[in-house]
């Protein structure tokens, strides 16, 4: 075991000396239990260079091993802790997009239901990606389920255009007919979907103004303020639609062919909180879309018809 603790620590860090400050030795020491442990093994687990060391591939799949050792550890201890003073903590990796414009409305409801939960966060500025090794659920747009990872599907990635009412009534004849090509689109940066499919010009030599930001709550935000017509993900603004925050700029969709999940590391305990706040997610984001479908019965939004 202190040759396991020791080669974490000298992996995380790719440096015997970093490990050996961090684990109170000598560098020697560090160089010696690796070598035994190597001998142990049979195998080189590390590549020794100057100023460092990289891992071997036996020394990449220990590492990967061990790491998901300690994190379901971590959170054995987190939940004996939150068993003992009553509550129970829950982490996700969501989008900053997600989490203020469809969570945060409904954090009152999501109190309601799970009084004795504590959630975190970890945020995702850009695009939803990155490992969910550290969180008991992340949003992810991934094919679905594979050996490391349980997946729950929850919708397709569905795009529209979508504005502010008074952004869309100024700049309309009537309730869903543009005018005109809208002055300004709001768009996220690090986006590539086709928006010439959304934002073709309505007269020829029309043109548009444009705002980017690199994080899409603020996409968001600016076209609740009437800022523009902003590209808006189904699953993230979904409440603001239900509410009448905001409305389709045009009653059309894009399906990229990508679908979403709800995603958890099966090395990960099963609790039982983390599947019913799952479901709870799912249930409220479907419950959206089906209020999303009766006011604009064009767009065809059928959930039931995304299993």
């Amino acid at each position: 075991m202190n040759g396991l603790f020791t080669f974490e620590a000298a992996a995380r860090h790719l440096n015997f000396s970093k490990a050996a400050d961090e684990l109170n030795v000598t560098p020697a020491a560090v160089s010696r239990m690796m070598a035994r442990l190597e001998e142990h093994l049979d195998t080189p687990l590390f590549v020794r260079q100057p100023g460092g060391v990289c891992l071997t591939e036996a020394g990449q799949l220990l590492f990967d091993a061990i790491a998901r050792g300690f994190s379901g550890i971590e959170s054995a201890l987190r939940e004996i802790e939150d068993r003992r003073i009553g509550i129970e903590t829950v982490s996700l990796s969501v989008s900053t997009g997600f989490t203020t414009h469809w969570m945060m409305p409904r954090m009152a409801d999501f109190k309601k239901a799970f009084p004795s939960v504590d959630l975190r966060f970890q945020l995702v500025m850009g695009a939803l990606s990155g490992p969910v090794n550290d969180v008991d659920l992340g949003m992810r747009f991934i094919n679905g389920p594979d050996e490391r990872h349980e997946a729950t599907f929850v919708m397709p990635e569905i795009l529209m255009p979508i504005c502010s009412a008074t952004y869309r009534e100024s700049h309309s004849a009537a309730v869903g007919d543009l005018k005109r090509e809208p002055d300004t689109t709001i768009n996220l940066s690090d986006a590539q979907p086709d928006w010439s499919s959304l934002f073709s010009p309505a007269r020829e030599g029309d043109t548009t103004n444009s705002m980017i930001f690199s994080d899409y709550a603020i996409v968001v935000q600016a076209a609740l303020l009437g800022q523009g017509i902003a590209l808006g993900w189904l699953n993230v603004v979904a409440h603001w639609l239900r509410t009448k925050a905001l409305v389709p700029a045009r009653e059309q969709l894009m399906v990229t062919g990508r679908r979403c999940h709800l995603v958890r590391l099966r090395d990960k305990p099963a609790r039982p909180i983390v599947a019913e706040i799952r479901d709870w997610m799912i249930a409220e984001l479907n419950r959206d879309l089906t209020e999303v479908s009766a006011l604009y019965p064009s767009l065809n939004i059928d959930p039931s018809n995304w299993r």
